[in-house]
């Protein structure tokens, strides 16, 4: 009995091989499906206002776009209140009328040593102390005062003008203690000389207290200042014949050298910069 065609199983064809092959599913373009477009590179030479104004320490990102709306602020002398406006580094953004500076506030404490001089360059070539700090940051950092080439100890970065000001004043006292070595030993009467003030070329010096360190031998002594002339403490002891051979600054606004190795740097921590702040 013959099988209708219809009972026949359709057999699949063969190829030049000899071996059967199965017809690809010819894919159906679905016009719902849209075309990914491909997305536009950013510029890196622009910034989202609002983070803008967050990396100026003004305040956080959500409440920049509250301030945005409510118009304090002006890029290039117009009032911007725009969500997502982009700006340029350069462009004058200003916040209340005071201009912003768009980076980040860091803050780098260096334990520095011998032999580094602090400046950004030297036409010498002598080394400098941002090599030291090289891997710190990409923020362009400036010391916060100055060491000479010789002495060691800490050493303050930031790229907080406002703070530096503070720091480097006065009038706000901000304290610093030495360690100081000598190459003989500083008699009774030389220290009691330098706690009661000494005349020197350039004025008169005032220590905030100098004592002599405990368990060490009499050339080496502990001085405790706020003045921020140029190389003031060796000239302290050089007026009275005495040379300092080792100049260590152990203390400086509060921050020490606990857990920092010489020639090493560390950030500071959130509420060591907040104390800094709060100096008067």
């Amino acid at each position: 009995m013959k099988k209708s065609d219809n009972d026949r199983k359709r057999k699949p064809s063969k190829n030049n091989k000899g071996k059967y092959e199965r017809k690809p599913h010819s894919k159906k373009f679905n016009s719902a499906e849209k075309k990914s477009t491909p997305r536009k590179p950013s510029n890196p030479d622009e910034i989202r206002l609002n983070r803008y104004i967050a990396n100026a320490g003004i305040c956080s990102r959500r409440e920049a776009d509250t301030y945005i709306a409510a118009g304090n602020v002006t890029v290039n002398g117009k009032v911007i209140t725009e969500m997502g406006f982009k700006v340029k580094r350069s462009d004058d953004v200003r916040f209340d009328g005071k201009r912003l500076n768009p980076e980040k506030k860091e803050y780098i404490l260096l334990n520095k040593p011998k032999n580094f001089i602090t400046t950004t360059s030297d036409e010498k070539g002598r080394r400098t102390v941002m090599e030291l700090i090289s891997s710190a940051s990409k923020a362009r950092l400036l010391p916060v005062g100055r060491l000479d080439r010789n002495t060691t100890g800490l050493l303050l970065f930031t790229n907080d003008g406002d703070l530096t000001k503070k720091l480097t004043h006065p009038k706000h006292g901000v304290r610093k203690i030495y360690h100081v070595h000598l190459d003989k030993s500083l008699s009774l009467a030389d220290l009691h000389q330098i706690e009661a003030g000494l005349e020197l070329e350039d004025g008169t010096i005032d220590v905030d207290s100098i004592s002599f360190i405990q368990g060490a031998p009499k050339r080496e002594v502990g001085v405790e200042i706020h003045s921020g002339r140029n190389r003031i403490v060796r000239r302290i002891f050089e007026h009275l014949g005495y040379e300092v051979t080792k100049l260590d600054r152990v203390i400086f606004a509060g921050l020490t050298k606990k857990d920092l190795p010489r020639g090493h740097w560390r950030h500071l921590t959130e509420q060591e910069v907040i104390n800094l702040k709060m100096i008067q």
